[in-house]
């Protein structure tokens, strides 16, 4: 009877940080020595590290190894329809790529830049493109830098217009599908992925409207010279793909199918065989007219990925997509922080540290702040934004269950403060690569990247007004 209660005695607070401590010194080395290739693969070992450090310390508290071996195995179940989402995810954005659906959307969102209201635009812009890529990076990389070129022409300070695409991207990047973060979120939370999607909505249309008035106040406030035109990017577009209003029905299809509560799965595989469809019949002329060289062509597009090159370098890379293998990186993360976070959660160690923060306060209000201030913390010390989502979620996804809170409420603080604050350090991943690609230093775009300071704001006040905290049924 001793023994059976020794073993399960409550590990100490102490030795429940010891391997999130090492996590953190460990990432943090990681991504000095690293730097953005950090995410490529060495962070996925340093998270199996970790695991191994937390099973020493399981083992000196009397846990047993196949009881945290157990709890990995029910980790990686809980996470496999999400695999299986993400894989379905990386075949959808080649299927929408190569069927010009993706370059409609991108070439009817630079058709939206107005001279007077350029700020805005380009925050809506660069929403359009990242919702419809489902990347935040790839977003600055691209049009992001264009409308960098187009703003400086027109007298506008670069941190101002690299606050409005940083802020549109991040909009984008929390609520496309084919987000890999928003993916992320979801997993590991335990919330659905379109259920999740659906409500962030109640933070994230706020957030951009303030944005969007903010932007419009600074565009009217201010003396522009003449707009350069955007008819090369335009054309350089139609040169490669055929571009028709009907290439949306794909889209609302898919949207419709998500309104009425089909099945992540489902609407997903959908949307990619009708991406298909559309790609043989409006690109044609881009297609071989062998059936068989055809069928190789998007199978390989869907599997390992598929580049379109235009007539304008600056957009290449906008037309580039990894496929299913280009999902393989974030299942990678996403296996191996199963990995860290079964050991943690078999030893006691997630519920210890939980019950620590929680002590602070008790209320909802509480438990909220706590997974905001352990984003930011992670966002600051760990400089990886997966991070930010893998770490907190599963340290509070018990605390929210204690509280009969619905996972989405876990899933959506992950988002408003991991995802969006990450680009906001400038030694975090994010951080610099958004630096670098757009060649503003992030003190420079700081105070304007408005949509990624305030979404953390706006999930307290939800929290304290409590508006629109589901209940878990």
């Amino acid at each position: 009877m001793k023994s059976s209660q020794h073993e399960i005695k409550q590990i100490s607070l102490f030795a429940s940080l010891i391997p999130l401590i090492c996590l953190v010194l460990l990432l943090a080395f990681n991504v000095f020595v690293f730097g953005d290739d950090a995410i490529s693969g060495s962070n996925q070992f340093v998270l199996l590290i970790g695991g191994a450090v937390a099973s020493i310390v399981g083992i000196l508290n009397s846990r047993t190894f196949k009881s945290m071996i157990e709890q990995v195995g029910e980790n990686l179940k809980s996470v496999s329809g999400a695999i299986l989402i993400l894989l379905l995810v990386g075949s959808l954005s080649a299927s929408w790529l190569i069927s010009g659906i993706v370059p409609a959307m991108i070439y009817y969102g630079v058709l939206l830049i107005n001279p007077i209201l350029f700020l805005p635009s380009a925050v809506v812009i660069s929403a359009i493109i990242s919702v419809a890529t489902g990347s935040s990076w790839t977003t600055s990389a691209t049009i992001g830098i264009a409308l960098i070129a187009i703003g400086k022409a027109m007298g506008i300070p670069a941190g101002i217009v690299a606050g409005a695409v940083i802020s549109g991207a991040y909009f984008g990047d929390k609520l496309s599908p084919l987000s890999d973060t928003t993916n992320l979120a979801a997993a590991m939370a335990g919330s659905n992925l379109f259920s999740h999607i659906r409500y962030m909505l109640y933070t994230t249309i706020p957030s951009i409207t303030i944005t969007l008035i903010v932007f419009s106040v600074i565009s009217f406030s201010m003396e522009t010279k003449e707009l350069v035109s955007s008819e090369y990017l335009l054309l350089s577009i139609q040169d490669s793909f055929y571009i028709s209003p009907w290439l949306f029905l794909v889209p609302l299809i898919v949207i419709l199918m998500i309104v009425r509560k089909v099945s992540p799965i489902i609407a997903l595989f959908a949307g990619t065989i009708l991406g298909l469809v559309m790609a043989y019949f409006f690109q044609s002329s881009h297609l071989s007219p062998s059936l068989i060289d055809t069928y190789k062509y998007f199978m390989t597009s869907i599997a390992t990925g598929v580049a379109v090159n235009t007539s304008e370098p600056s957009l290449n890379d906008l037309f580039v997509s990894g496929g299913m293998e280009g999902m393989l990186g974030t299942i990678w993360l996403i296996i191996c922080a199963m990995v860290f976070g079964g050991v943690m959660e078999s030893i006691g160690a997630l519920s210890r540290i939980s019950s620590a923060l929680l002590s602070i306060g008790s209320s909802i209000f509480s438990l909220f702040a706590s997974t905001l201030a352990s984003c930011l913390t992670i966002n600051l010390t760990a400089s990886d934004q997966y991070l930010s989502i893998v770490v907190p979620g599963k340290m509070f996804s018990k605390a929210f269950e204690e509280k009969n809170l619905a996972p989405e409420n876990l899933s959506r603080t992950l988002e408003d403060s991991g995802t969006v604050t990450s680009v906001l350090v400038p030694w975090n991943t994010c951080g610099a690569y958004q630096s670098g690609v757009l060649g503003v230093g992030v003190g420079e775009f700081f105070i304007y990247a408005v949509f990624n300071y305030v979404s953390p704001f706006m999930t307290l006040i939800f929290a304290a007004l409590r508006i629109k905290i589901k209940q878990r049924i």
